[in-house]
């Protein structure tokens, strides 16, 4: 069993990490114009820094260097542990087997997040927009991060992986439409896809997903109830790769939990986002609309209009993920 206490490093670690790195960055978008301005759809009166996609890379990113830097310390001296040596030399094994996907994937979020801020700073052109997203995805995949659903033909492989990226970075990037919707949701899947996880004893993909966790969780006190800082383009693109990763690492199915509906668990934890994304498209795909081109018909507003404040619409989204996820752990 791999120690708890690991798991909850890198939760507190990765949400203090983001949380004290955001009012650096509200300074940062400030100086470089990363603000959203009122106008348009927009309910704020003043401008708000896009902040939260830098915080959360930043509590996932600097405690994983530091991790990494500290295990390699302690490989090469007799003296020096931070770590019991069987939770050391069960990471290190871990990363000298993944250390392809791992790497891809920080790069692959890092690649995100700046196709996030070119979009909040110049705001792309969709099919700009869309060619990024494919590129990064492809370059993910080819790093090793990957679905089969057990087809033994690379090229589905890679085919189907791309897809399911880009569904769920544009279904991120749909819900955020209210304060703390897409990082609450975000934080629900990642603790979910953790928990999945660690009961497999899939420790490095347990610690992705606690990462992530934390983080979000360290950036929701800036967006919730009351924003101080939104995610912006750059902030749910990358909430929706890190997600779309995290469905893709576990293995659901194995010879210890051969689960004969792991295919529904990534669906059943990501049910909301998708389910927003599926009944918005057919919404406008009917009025004759892009599918790209904002309104104002999301599950959020729909609970707006049934006379919910737009706090507590959040609140029954969360809710909702949280129990619809919790099909997926009996599915275990």
């Amino acid at each position: 069993m791999f120690p708890f206490n690991v798991y909850l490093l890198a939760i507190v670690s990765a949400f203090v990490v983001a949380f004290g790195s955001l009012p650096l960055w509200e300074k940062f978008c400030m100086r470089f114009g990363l603000m959203d301005d009122p106008g348009h759809r927009k309910i704020h009166d003043r401008s708000i820094p896009l902040a939260g996609g830098l915080a959360v890379m930043t509590g996932i990113f600097v405690p994983t260097v530091l991790a990494s830097i500290l295990l390699l310390i302690q490989g090469h001296l007799e003296n020096f542990a931070v770590l019991n040596p069987n939770s050391a030399f069960l990471l290190m094994h871990g990363l000298g087997r993944r250390h392809t996907e791992l790497g891809g994937i920080l790069i692959g979020a890092l690649g995100m997040l700046i196709l996030g801020i070119l979009d909040d700073r110049h705001e792309l052109k969709p099919a700009i927009k869309f060619v990024g997203q494919f590129l990064i995805a492809l370059a993910v995949a080819a790093c090793g991060v990957r679905i089969t659903l057990f087809v033994p033909n690379p090229i589905f492989h890679y085919v189907i992986t791309i897809l399911w990226m880009l569904t769920v970075i544009n279904a991120f990037n749909f819900m955020d439409n209210m304060n703390g919707l897409c990082a609450g949701l975000g934080a629900i899947s990642s603790w979910n896809f953790a928990m999945i996880a660690a009961g497999d004893g899939q420790y490095l993909v347990t610690i992705v997903a606690f990462l992530t966790f934390g983080a979000l969780a360290g950036f929701l006190p800036y967006n919730f109830p009351n924003a101080r800082a939104f995610l912006g383009d750059s902030g749910s693109h990358l909430v929706g790769y890190l997600l779309s990763v995290l469905a893709i690492l576990p293995h659901f199915y194995t010879v210890r939990h051969p689960r004969h509906w792991a295919v529904l668990i990534p669906l059943l934890v990501l049910a909301i986002p998708l389910v927003d994304m599926i009944q918005v498209v057919l919404v406008r795909w009917r009025l004759g609309k892009p599918f790209y081109h904002g309104d104002t018909n999301h599950l959020s507003h729909r609970f707006v209009q049934f006379g919910f404040t737009k706090s507590r619409a959040v609140e029954v989204l969360w809710l909702a993920s949280a129990l619809i996820a919790s099909l997926a752990l009996l599915l275990d």
